[in-house]
């Protein structure tokens, strides 16, 4: 990155779309904060959830989901089961460049409660809505605030375009609308 992360990443997002919506600088006045950090973009979960139940003794099969292993929800706070796990996707599209990878961390905010989001890769020329997966690891029930901030990109720019993007293998997560399920 030729110019200080937080002002390439606001040129990347005002000129190349990389982040829509952006929102320039910190938003925390009585929320989980989101928006343009020092070396990366705190990005917001929405208010749709796919929260996994046991009403249907559903065996998980990435290879074969059956979607009657969770139930969908909507709303502006989601309460995650002890011991559970909830899908959920964010506000922001993210179009990566050719150039630039991304990884996606749980905010500290959330760990400190117990709420976990796993490390995620946003592959060079990889764009659309980000899938979250939000691990509930207390035997607590957890909330999770819709519209708020849920966790971090941090990007990472190479220092020429890569040779097969995400795009030209076709991948199978590109341009993902909304909560989506494990593909094969």
């Amino acid at each position: 990155m030729g110019l200080k992360a937080d002002t390439w990443i606001k040129e990347m997002a005002q000129n190349h779309g990389l982040l829509e919506p952006f929102v320039e600088g910190q938003t925390r006045n009585g929320v989980i904060s989101y928006g343009l950090s020092s070396y990366g973009y705190d990005i917001r979960v929405a208010n749709e959830f796919k929260v996994f139940t046991n009403v249907h003794s559903t065996i998980v099969d990435p290879k074969n989901f059956d979607p009657s292993a969770y139930v969908d929800y909507t709303g502006d706070i989601c309460v995650i089961p002890p011991n559970s796990f909830v899908l959920a996707r964010s506000v922001e599209r993210v179009r990566m460049p050719r150039n630039v990878s991304g990884i996606v961390l749980c905010k500290s905010t959330y760990i400190r409660a117990g709420v976990l989001i796993p490390t995620t890769v946003l592959e060079a020329g990889w764009e659309g809505i980000i899938t979250l997966e939000i691990s509930n690891v207390t035997p607590l029930p957890a909330k999770v605030y819709a519209n708020e901030g849920i966790a971090q990109v941090l990007f990472f720019e190479g220092d020429e375009e890569c040779l097969t993007s995400y795009a030209d293998r076709d991948g199978k997560y590109q341009d993902q609308k909304g909560v989506v399920l494990p593909r094969i």
